[in-house]
Formats: structure tokens, C-alpha cells, sequence
């Protein structure tokens, strides 16, 4: 019986997301309030029926690996293939080193693929936004006869640049590779999905070849194997800036968007764990919001993105926003386009988001440069501060470390270096603190 291994690449440092990845590896990043960023890929294979599951972590793994667990959620615990988490390990007679790159982290697991019975590797980014079916991409594969078949979309040109750009001929085999270029001589990218034959995947991973994109597919095509694109024109986007980020959020509040949630057809799974019903207080303003269970709303949310156990309290308004899990916005608090990471505290009276989308931010001016300010896990903003735009609030900030309340637009605000390690006291006692 033919058999489809999935190894999805979730090891990527995310460094644009600037301190939303900085605690935890990309993929699992919340997105759309109760989701992380890796449940996309894991509900396209078990919706695409493939339940043997590699996953790849790296960098800061730990709240990656507690997510996915078992793969319960995606019916992924099973005897006989389910989801596996694989990390860098020190192989007898080697160095210990990190993964130097996506085929790199392939190799470094052949034995994976030595031992599997698969004759089919779905090679995944664990890091992107999409629903796919994966079964007309690898019958494309079968079809073909091909050694890999690359999933490829149209970009816009300014994105081109940091993509693989290629071009192919009436048959849809790749003529053409350019990765990442500066002066990109098409629109078709590749999305970092892959289909290879197994016996091809293992013939071409070698110890030079560190990147797909890079060296394996430029090799592939230099030696005249049969490399074809599968043409894709649903839903997808690599969220890998905060302004990528904050709009594909803030896309899921339109009437009609393009990625439904709603789909009964194509459902996206995650972990979840129980919480009461969201409930709206008898002074609470929802419009064009998401609010995820647990929520209790007191004041107003408008086009915003709420994740389980978000509460805003009387006379609040969150705007523009996206609030992740178990936050507290404190009364008469303004939230204005703005992202707060997991337990974030806002004392009452504070405005976070206020003034000019400029300046850039000085400590990251290519990561927070278009107005959205980045509020940090567990921070606490203290009572009646004043944050402007493309400020960078640090995790684990409180509230004595702000040397004065008014934070302007580009500014910064970090944990003394004392208060690392301090134990973080309970809600109320944060809350307290920020009050004061």
C-alpha cells in the first residue's frame, strides 16, 4: 500500500516577529485568537488524510512541543504512524550543531526516512497560513513521475525577493530557479512545499546541500531531474512580519474572508482547553470582532482579535488589535492597533498606540516601522501610561521599569536587568501593581 510521510519544518527562529517569536518558535505563535500557526499545517494533513507525521522543532521548543503533545487534537495519536517531535541531537562521532537549514534539518533525521515505508516525503513549512489539500498536489507528483513537484503561487513582486522565483514551461516543468533574487524575472514563487519521491529526497540530501531552496532544487535542476510546479490558488501566507501578521488577523473580520474559519468542510484543529462561554457585560460594545471562549467584556472591541480568557474592563476600547490569551485590559484603558502577547496587564487609564505612525522603532526600525506596537508576554503597563506607535514593550516587563509613563512612538521599554528571574505574582497582585 502506498504511503505519504508529512515532515513539517517547525524549527525557524522567526526573527522578523521581533518579540512574539523571542519566547517561543514561530509556528507556535497564536493566530485568529485560539489558534497557533502550526495547526494549519497539521489540520491540512489529517484533512488531506495523512496521519504519519514528522515534526521538526528547533528554537524555543518547549511551548511548541506542550501545543502539539500527543497530536490528540488532530487525531494524530495513533499506534502506527501520528505525529512524532523530533529535535537536534548529538549523533556519536559528530559535532553538535543546530540545524544549518531546512534540508540540513532533513538529513540530519534520514534515518526517519531510511526506516519509513513511505514512498512518498511531503516536505512542510510549519510557519505558514494556509488550507491545502495535499492529495491533488501528490497525485500531480505520482502523475509526472516526478522526482519532486514544487507548490507554487503568484506573488506580488515586492515580495518576490524573498522567495524562490521560477518559471516552467506548458507542462509545468521548472525551467527556470532564482532564490531570493534582487531582480526577480517572474511572479511564480515557490511556497516551500514539496513533494519528492523518497528514493529522489534521499539521493539528493547531502552534506553541501544545507537549503531546498537554496542548493537541493538548483542541483536537482543542474543535474536535468524532473522537477515540475503544482500550481496553487488558495488561501496562503507566510506571516513572517508583524505587519503580515497583524493583517492576515485582522483579514479574518471581514464578511467574507478568504481563509474561513467557519469551513465545516475543512476544519482546523487545535488544543483547546475548556473554558466557559464568552460573556458580554451590560456595558460591552462588540463590532467586527473575534471573541474566543473565556472572554469577559466589559467596555468596547471594535475589528479586534481576541484569544481565550481576554477581559476588558468598563470603558475600555480596544481597537484595531489583536489581545492574546488570559490578558487583562484594565478600565478606560485604549488598546489602538496595537498586538499584546499572552498575560499582558494594562492598568486603568493607560492608551497604548497614540500618536504618528513614525518613527520607526530605534532598537528594530525594519521589524516595527508601519504604527503597530508590540506589547511583550506577562508585561504590565502601569496606570495611565502613554505608549505612541512601533513601540516595543519587552516580555516580563513591569511596571517599575518604566522610567516615566509616556513612552513615544519608536521608543522601547525593557526589564531592568534586576527583575530577571523575579517570580511573577497572580493577577490580581500584577494588577494592583499596575493600578498604582
Amino acid at each position: 500500500m502506498k504511503r505519504t510521510l508529512a515532515m513539517v519544518l517547525a524549527g525557524g527562529e522567526g526573527e522578523r516577529l521581533s518579540i512574539l517569536s523571542s519566547v517561543r518558535a514561530k509556528p507556535a505563535v497564536p493566530f485568529g485568537g485560539k489558534y497557533r500557526i502550526i495547526d494549519f499545517t497539521l489540520s491540512n494533513c489529517v484533512n488531506s488524510d495523512i496521519n504519519d507525521v514528522v515534526v521538526l522543532t528547533q528554537y524555543n521548543p518547549r511551548s511548541l512541543n506542550d501545543h502539539i503533545g500527543l497530536g490528540r487534537p488532530w487525531d494524530l495519536d495513533r499506534a502506527r504512524g501520528g505525529v512524532k517531535l523530533l529535535q537536534p541531537y548529538i549523533a556519536r562521532g559528530r559535532v553538535a550543531e543546530w540545524y544549518r537549514g531546512t534540508a540540513d534539518a532533513v538529513l540530519r533525521n534520514r534515518s526517519v526516512l531510511e526506516h519509513s515505508d513511505a514512498d512518498i516525503v511531503l516536505i512542510l513549512a510549519g510557519d505558514h497560513i494556509y488550507k491545502m489539500d495535499y492529495q491533488p498536489f501528490i497525485a500531480a507528483h505520482r502523475r509526472r513521475r516526478a522526482d519532486v513537484t514544487i507548490a507554487v503561487r503568484r506573488v506580488p513582486l515586492a515580495e518576490a525577493t524573498r522567495m524562490g522565483i521560477l518559471a516552467m514551461d506548458e507542462t509545468d516543468r521548472i525551467t527556470e530557479w532564482q532564490e531570493k533574487p534582487k531582480q526577480p524575472r517572474s511572479d511564480l514563487a515557490s511556497m516551500g512545499v514539496y513533494v519528492f519521491s523518497r528514493k529522489s529526497l534521499l539521493r539528493w540530501l547531502d552534506e553541501e546541500r544545507i537549503d531546498f531552496g537554496s542548493h537541493v532544487i538548483p542541483a536537482m535542476l543542474d543535474a536535468g531531474a524532473r522537477v515540475y510546479g503544482y500550481r496553487f490558488a488558495g488561501y496562503w501566507q507566510d506571516v513572517g512580519t508583524i505587519q503580515s501578521y497583524w493583517e492576515a488577523n485582522m483579514a479574518l473580520l471581514v464578511d467574507h474572508p478568504e481563509l474561513d474559519l467557519n469551513d465545516k468542510e475543512w476544519l482546523v484543529h487545535t488544543k483547546s482547553e475548556e473554558r466557559a462561554p464568552a460573556k458580554l457585560g451590560p456595558t460591552a460594545q462588540v463590532h467586527r470582532s473575534l471573541i474566543s471562549h473565556g472572554c469577559v467584556i466589559d467596555g468596547t472591541v471594535v475589528n479586534s482579535v481576541l484569544s481565550p480568557g481576554v477581559r476588558v474592563g468598563m470603558g475600555a476600547v480596544v481597537r484595531d488589535s489583536i489581545v492574546m490569551f488570559d490578558s487583562v485590559i484594565g478600565s478606560r484603558a485604549v488598546i489602538d492597533r496595537a498586538i499584546l502577547d499572552k498575560e499582558v496587564i494594562v492598568g486603568p487609564g493607560a492608551i497604548i498606540g497614540e500618536g504618528p505612525d513614525d518613527p520607526p522603532n530605534k532598537a528594530e526600525p525594519t521589524r516595527l516601522n508601519t504604527g503597530i506596537t508590540v506589547v511583550g508576554k506577562q508585561s504590565v503597563i502601569p496606570r495611565g501610561a502613554r505608549i505612541g506607535r512601533n513601540v516595543r514593550i519587552g516580555g516580563n516587563v513591569r511596571a517599575a521599569d518604566f522610567t516615566r509613563k509616556n513612552v513615544p512612538s519608536g521608543g522601547s521599554v525593557d526589564p531592568a536587568p534586576s527583575g530577571r528571574g523575579r517570580r511573577r505574582g497572580s493577577a490580581s497582585d500584577e494588577a494592583d501593581t499596575a493600578a498604582g
